[in-house]
């Protein structure tokens, strides 16, 4: 993060460990309640243009 001493590269790492997994959790927590929906809509499925 261009920190020009190690001390203050640790204290940041220090400080948002475990964030990315709590980024990755929060994103199958909402991954996983869209795949709970009931709606068998069309919306958001692939289709081939011709």
């Amino acid at each position: 993060m261009g920190h020009d001493n190690v001390r203050a590269a640790m204290i940041y790492q220090h400080a948002v460990r475990g964030a990315d997994e709590a980024i990755t959790n929060a994103i199958d927590r909402q991954l996983e309640a869209r795949d709970d929906d009931d709606d068998k809509g069309t919306a958001g499925v692939l289709v081939t243009a011709e």
